[in-house]
């Protein structure tokens, strides 16, 4: 089993910056990929970046330029820096972590419990 804690959120004015943490501890292998997704009230999930363990990054198009992702292999924990933040970004963030033991094999999904980012206009 897998425990992703999340830390970080908060209120900000637009313009701010914020940094959300994640710390996994638990099962994880060697092949993964850790990320943040947002939800606003009524709308899907949506990825906002992701990063695998060999330092891939992904962004959704509206950050790209803004925000930051990185991780710490050794303490399993994954950063996402916020700059420039804007009233749209507002939304509850997840943190996820997908891992397998080998390519092909079953992909186990795990998901923090969500952390508030509000920004203010």
């Amino acid at each position: 089993q897998v425990q992703l804690v999340e830390s970080g959120g908060g209120l900000v004015q637009a313009g701010g910056s914020l940094r959300l943490s994640c710390a996994a501890s638990g099962s994880i292998f060697s092949i993964n990929v850790m990320g943040w997704y947002r939800q606003t009230p009524g709308k899907q999930r949506e990825l906002v970046a992701q990063i695998s363990s060999g330092g891939n990054t992904d962004y959704t198009y509206s950050v790209k330029g803004r925000f930051t992702i990185s991780r710490d292999n050794a303490k399993n924990t994954v950063y996402l820096q916020m700059n420039s933040l804007k009233p749209e970004d507002t939304a509850v963030y997840y943190c996820n972590l997908k891992t397998r033991i080998a390519p092909y094999a079953r992909l186990y999904d795990y998901w923090g419990q969500g952390t508030q980012v509000t920004v203010s206009s």
